[in-house]
């Protein structure tokens, strides 16, 4: 059997998978089982932040792995407290604490308990979300996101959400009720078709979020540690924002399973001994892991590079005058290719952005959609110039024989 088909008879069937086995993969690159080479701008969904087998990386986990790959969180650790403390001082900029998690589900998982103990007084418990948004696949995190297509046939879900349009203060304001204890966002919907949240909509947030006592949770699983050309996906849109709860995941590992979330100082005593835990957050191998993500981030400078490489693309894009895109939404490297749906031909009863993926697939370039109008692109934030003008070629080359001529 070969790999693909072993997969269908052993593996459930949860995912919607090209047909691409990926054997072995090298900074931007990634290779199949017959040798061929494919540009890697999907970075495992925006998780490969240092593109593939990076010395820094491979180095700190094969030292840990020699070392101490896991012990209790009954006791402490070097790596989770230099960790923790390089999160706090370099990343966040302000006081508080960090809880390690495994995956962003479990970090979201870990802000909303938080809201529920900060609600427990005022007798509060509801938080609101946003339309379009993604915040994980457990049953927590799944009640949280407002796309009803995550919430098919898992029913019912977890009561104390409301969601609410995005960008849009006065329905905001009318989903405030004396239950409204907290607002759980992304600085960009990733998932929900990389659409950003804007400085007004921001600064209006918390103003409220002052107004009504309520807490204000950063959703950073797929926008922080730089991809969007600033160390938090907040920065992006409105610089020196403060949040009560931050949480993340994908791109701190640069491919590691790992997830934390931050509590302000002022609220780090709602999580004390016995409120929550986790058998493998924050064990050494995947804290020396991401702290060596993470320093590599920070000493080489890598925002730099996120945010020349998207004025490259952005103006590539803009040179093409293309009728099949209508916008380019988003910053950094998490990036939203807007398509025309009805200038492209597409075959009957497929998807626009999906079709186009596995048609770049087949060209040597893989992308991941963001919704059935979106192409996403998601390459390392070391992406090289020569990197994005081989992505952006087979990209233009592959639009331009979709195209439908009038």
């Amino acid at each position: 059997m070969t790999t693909i088909e072993k997969n269908h008879k052993f593996v459930l069937q949860t995912y919607g998978r090209f047909p691409l086995t990926i054997v072995r993969g090298k900074g931007s690159s990634v290779w199949d089982e017959s040798g061929r080479e494919y540009l890697d701008f999907c970075s495992g969904i925006a998780t490969c932040s240092l593109g593939h087998c990076h010395p820094a990386l491979t180095k700190a986990i094969t030292e840990q792995a020699n070392t101490l790959m896991h012990c209790s969180n009954l006791y402490y650790t070097e790596p989770q407290a230099e960790l923790a403390e390089l999160i706090v001082e370099k990343v966040v900029r302000e006081p508080g604490q960090i809880f390690f998690s495994n995956s962003g589900a479990e970090s979201n998982d870990g802000l909303i308990k938080l809201a529920r103990k900060y609600g427990v007084e005022s007798g509060r418990h509801e938080i609101i979300t946003f339309n379009q948004s993604f915040h994980g696949r457990t049953i927590g995190a799944m009640s949280a996101t407002a796309q009803g297509k995550i919430h098919d046939g898992f029913g019912p879900l977890f009561p104390g959400f409301h969601y609410s349009p995005l960008n849009d203060l006065a329905a905001l304001k009318a989903s405030i009720t004396e239950k409204t204890v907290a607002f759980l966002l992304e600085p960009i919907q990733g998932e929900g078709g990389v659409h950003s949240v804007t400085r007004e909509f921001l600064e209006g947030l918390a103003v409220l979020a002052a107004e009504k006592d309520i807490l204000i949770l950063m959703d950073e699983v797929q926008a922080g540690f730089g991809r969007t050309g600033h160390l938090n996906g907040y920065d992006a849109i409105l610089p020196g924002f403060k949040a009560d709860g931050i949480s993340w995941a994908k791109g701190m590992g640069g491919g590691f399973p790992i997830g934390c979330f931050y509590v302000a100082q002022k609220h780090a005593h709602l999580l004390g001994p016995g409120t929550h835990g986790s058998t493998y957050g924050g064990n050494p191998l995947a804290c020396a892991t991401a702290k060596a993500v993470v320093n590599t981030i920070i000493e080489e400078d890598l925002v730099t590079n996120v945010k020349a490489r998207e004025q490259q693309i952005r103006e590539e894009i803009n040179s093409w005058d293309s009728p099949t895109i209508t916008e380019i939404r988003g910053h950094g490297l998490l990036l939203g290719i807007g398509l025309n749906s009805e200038k492209l031909a597409i075959p009957e009863g497929k998807v626009a952005s999906i079709y186009l993926c596995a048609q770049l697939l087949e060209a040597g370039l893989l992308t991941v959609p963001a919704g059935p109008d979106t192409l996403r692109l998601l390459p390392p934030l070391n992406v090289s110039e020569q990197e994005i003008v081989k992505g952006l070629a087979i990209l233009q080359r592959e639009l331009t024989g979709l195209t439908l001529r009038t």
